[in-house]
């Protein structure tokens, strides 16, 4: 019994699939001629030319493709910001309000002594 190669298989089925293309585009074709046929035939009852139908062909505009929205950003987004409390514990430790609070942050909300971490800003004399 020969044995094939499996180069020999890979090519034999290359083989086979362009001659299946083939086909395909000749009755792709055959199809395609028909439809015509009868286009043709529908624009000549119609008394529609082919500069007629040139002329919507080109005006069709493709469906509209909705553009993705990023999010804006706001305007103090990556900026630094002044803290604005005080770890009372751990005077190293601060907030600046915003984003996730931490635990010492969450334990003086949960005991209603937050104000008491407030950082005094200083008052600039105005003028």
């Amino acid at each position: 019994m020969a044995r094939t190669t499996i180069a020999a298989q890979l090519a034999k089925l290359r083989k086979d699939r362009e001659i299946l293309e083939k086909r395909e585009k000749a009755l792709m074709a055959k199809t395609n001629d028909k439809v015509l046929g009868k286009i043709v035939q529908m624009a000549k009852e119609a008394g529609i030319t082919a500069a007629d139908i040139a002329k919507a062909m080109g005006t069709v505009k493709p469906a509209k493709v909705k553009a993705v929205r990023v999010a804006k950003k706001g305007a103090l987004a990556g900026k630094k910001v002044a803290p604005k409390y005080r770890n009372p514990a751990n005077p190293e430790q601060t907030w600046t309000g915003r984003g996730v609070s931490p635990s010492w942050v969450q334990a003086l909300k949960a005991s209603g002594t937050l104000d008491s971490a407030l950082i005094a800003v200083a008052a600039t004399p105005q003028e």
